[in-house]
């Protein structure tokens, strides 16, 4: 340690610093380059400290230089992307990843990881095969299809489907479901991108279906039904059912393509919703092509499936776009997992995340907010623990006008701002989404699964201690 009456010199040099010992210890980890970073930001750190006039009582020993200096290349190191407890209700939470996937789906994903398997070999044969195949066979299974396809999300499926089937022709759809699905999308723009022409027909609230057969002309290459997921028209309005659609397109001998959105395989009147269009119900309807999520109301990973006519799955699936859009590996072993499930309706509510938190009975959630207030309670930090029952809502753009009843954990610290404990809940470990409303921050049990509790019941301890734990 130098002693000189400049604190600035008594600052020790960067190249100082890499001869000590515990820097030394540190290039067993980190390379060269990171090493000599940290140091420099901690170096520049504490000049600016002292600079201001801040006295730094030891910290410029070269002992507590070295510790810093591995403390930040530690964190440096911590993943970026980290498991979080979903303490906000919302099921399908977009910017928590929408649907936690079976135990099953993860395993196979997990196994498709970890090594090698027939994606696209004919063990029998032992000639290629398309990695479409096995997913293929599922969703015709299980929708009534006659084909089917899988790329790597529904805005993709929507963009294929427009390229291969009507690029550079028209594509007529109702004025009122030219909707947003987040981050900026919007249909007209995504059908842009496809080559297709949108062809605008109706008002926002009403479109008949003599407002279609008046825009069908020569240049008309497919007639469009897009699933208003996340918003609702109420009032004065009328639409075209899916039947009326195809109805008009096979007089016109035109394919009826049908977004569904979010992608239920089973009726959600079941969990007190109302209705939410259902893939096989679209495909004896009639549509030629029906377009839905693998992430929200499925269940699944991330995927954009495409199920119907044989002919038209054929002519998308030879799109050169096909091969930038196809899944991956794991995604497609989790598909085909979560898929199975579905095979028996019983055994899907129960294995299957997103169907078993829908389905919680409120006399569950409130004996499981009643367990986490109690443990809570212990806890001298908190002002106030309060149990209610709420609202909440699936997310993820599906079923956004209709509410689920809940219940919560209400909490008010002694010593922190409802936001200042928010936020050291998010960068705790483990992670903490919750709710804040009106002064407390508000625990909704139905996306905390059981065996979260106890994590969540440190993360609390840790968020209300004095000085946060790193």
């Amino acid at each position: 340690m130098k002693n000189s009456d400049n604190p600035f010199r008594n600052l020790p040099a960067v190249h100082e610093v890499l001869l000590l010992p515990a820097i030394a210890a540190l290039a067993e980890r980190h390379d060269h380059d990171s090493i000599v970073e940290a140091i420099r930001v901690e170096l520049s750190e504490l000049r600016a400290r002292l600079a201001v006039g801040q006295t730094l009582n030891g910290e410029a020993a070269e002992g507590t230089i070295a510790a810093n200096v591995a403390e930040r290349l530690s964190n440096d190191l911590r993943p970026r992307l980290c498991s979080v407890i979903n303490a906000t209700g919302i099921v399908l939470h977009t910017n928590l990843g929408r649907a936690p996937i079976a135990e099953s789906a993860a395993k196979a994903a997990y196994e498709a990881a970890r090594g090698y398997l027939n994606l696209e070999l004919d063990l029998d044969t032992g000639k290629r095969s398309s990695r479409q195949d096995p997913i293929r066979a599922w969703v015709a299974r299980l929708t009534g299809a006659e084909s089917a396809t899988v790329v790597n999300n529904n805005a993709a499926a929507t963009v294929i489907a427009l390229r291969a089937l009507c690029q550079g022709r028209e594509v007529i759809v109702s004025r009122g479901q030219l909707i947003e699905i987040g981050g900026s999308f919007r249909i007209p723009e995504i059908m842009g991108v496809s080559g297709a022409i949108l062809r605008e027909v109706g008002a926002t609230n009403i479109t008949r279906l003599s407002d279609y057969e008046k825009a069908i002309n020569p240049q008309t290459a497919a007639l469009l039904q897009v699933h208003t997921s996340n918003y609702r028209i109420s009032g004065f309005t009328a639409s075209v059912t899916t039947e009326e659609l195809v109805a008009l397109g096979k007089k016109h001998r035109l394919p009826v393509i049908d977004d569904i959105g979010s992608g239920a395989l089973l009726d959600f009147s079941r969990f007190g919703f109302a209705a939410e269009p259902i893939a096989r119900s679209s495909i004896a309807a009639g549509a030629d092509l029906v377009l839905f999520s693998g992430d929200k109301l499925l269940g699944g990973p991330q995927a954009g499936i495409l199920a119907g006519k044989k002919e038209y799955i054929q002519r998308i699936e030879k799109d050169p776009l096909m091969r930038a859009f196809r899944c991956d590996k794991m995604t497609l072993a989790a598909l085909e997992a979560t898929l199975r499930i579905y095979l028996n309706e019983e055994i899907a509510l129960r294995e299957i995340p997103v169907l078993r938190l829908l389905g919680l009975p409120l006399h569950e959630l409130q004996s499981l907010a009643e367990e986490l207030a109690t443990r809570l309670r212990a806890n001298t930090a908190l002002a106030s623990v309060a149990t209610a029952e709420d609202v909440a809502y699936v997310g993820g753009g599906s079923l956004p006008d209709q509410q689920m009843k809940t219940w919560v954990v209400e909490v008010k610290p002694r010593d922190l701002g409802d936001a200042d404990f928010a936020h050291r809940l998010r960068v705790g470990t483990p992670a903490v989404m919750a709710r804040v409303r009106a002064g407390v921050v508000v625990f909704d049990v139905r996306t905390v699964f059981p065996e979260q509790i106890d994590g969540l019941q440190d993360a609390v301890h840790l968020a209300t201690a004095s000085e946060p734990e790193a």
